[in-house]
């Protein structure tokens, strides 16, 4: 009996000792490159130590489940799972129980369309380009707020993401959508714009503004510039909503041309007054704070002032004054580099909203 009983502790030992070196020693039986780990929904313990041993996660299944019985007060969280080096079972065990699944970072740009959006989630492997337009095309995800936009253009939020892969291209959208409408609650003044809380036509302004600036204090002059042109029925002329309606068609080359401002299409704010039919970008918070308070300003005008920022003006009359201006200093600058890349640039014809 003494030596059943010595022989039994012995075996115990021998069996915690496992244990241990089982759950506390790193381990790694995937290959260099790593492994992903799908792990069900409502899967048990002694189902997910199967898993993990099966791809190589964990040294022991037993070990594992026990692991598993040991914390049974906390539960394991369904998902993809990323291992890609030697990992003890306690943090094989702590990273499913807290859910930390396999994300990819995706950063959106400010001013991004839904097409660079759809273009930079099929390089990052997330999402065909073409599955991701055709849920863009649907507005059904934003009908409830802004029941008169045409899709989900300047609904997809500019923010950084982190999205697990296998998210179907609604789901993508959705998130967007949903950071949108985060986003929108947060801004003062969205509850009661003075455009009968038009969220469509605040949104859209915000789109143009975007597009135009990317200096965060001019954004509120050039909103109230394009307002006062709203306000006395001029056309707003603003080459970005050109560059949209040829992207639309599938007919922009990355250039733009004079005649493309003849292009027939509703976006084109040459040829129709008044907004878009829609948004023609994703505006971040910047821009919608100035689509919701344009500064209170008199100038009808603005044109780029070659250094990244843009001149202002009253009349006509000194608008084209600073056109004047600012192809002169574009000439000037290909004469001093001795380019010709600018005759483009330097050749366009003024433009009233610039």
């Amino acid at each position: 009996m003494r030596r059943l009983a010595v022989i039994l502790l012995l075996g115990l030992v021998l069996a915690a000792a496992w244990v241990a070196y089982a759950l506390y020693v790193p381990y790694q039986g995937f290959p260099q490159e790593g492994v992903f780990v799908d792990v069900p929904r409502g899967a048990s313990g002694r189902a997910i130590a199967r898993l993990l041993a099966e791809q190589g996660v964990v040294r022991s299944r037993m070990a594992f489940e026990a692991l598993c019985r040991w914390r049974a007060g906390r539960t394991l969280q369904a998902g993809e799972y990323f291992f890609d080096r030697p990992v003890t079972g306690f943090e094989v065990f702590d990273a499913i129980a807290a859910g930390r699944v396999y994300e990819i970072p995706v950063v959106v740009p400010e001013g991004f369309t839904m097409f660079a959006i759809a273009e930079l989630l099929e390089r990052q492997g997330l999402a065909d380009r073409h599955a991701f337009l055709d849920a863009a095309r649907d507005p059904s995800l934003i009908r409830d707020l802004a029941p008169r936009a045409p899709s989900l253009e300047g609904f997809l939020f500019p923010a950084t993401y982190r999205f697990p892969r296998h998210r179907t291209p609604r789901e993508l959208a959705a998130a967007m959508v949903g950071r949108f409408r985060d986003a929108w609650q947060a801004l003062p003044g969205a509850a009661s714009s003075p455009n009968e809380a038009s969220v469509d036509a605040v949104v859209t302004l915000a789109s143009l503004v975007e597009r135009e600036t990317s200096v965060p204090t001019e954004r509120p002059v050039i909103a109230g510039v394009f307002t006062n042109r709203l306000r006395l029925g001029l056309a707003l002329q603003c080459d970005p909503t050109v560059i949209y309606a040829l992207e639309l068609a599938g007919n922009y080359n990355g250039s733009l041309a004079s005649s493309d401002l003849r292009f027939n299409s509703p976006y084109n704010t040459y040829r129709y007054p008044g907004l878009p039919p829609g948004p023609i970008a994703s505006p971040g918070e910047g821009s919608l704070r100035a689509a919701l308070d344009p500064a209170q300003v008199e100038y009808l005008y603005f044109v780029a002032d070659g250094r990244g920022g843009h001149v202002f003006s009253k009349t006509l009359e000194e608008h084209n004054r600073n056109v004047a201006r600012y192809r002169h200093q574009l000439a000037e600058n290909e004469r001093e580099h001795g380019r010709e890349s600018g005759d483009a640039q330097a050749n366009k014809p003024a433009r009233r909203s610039r």
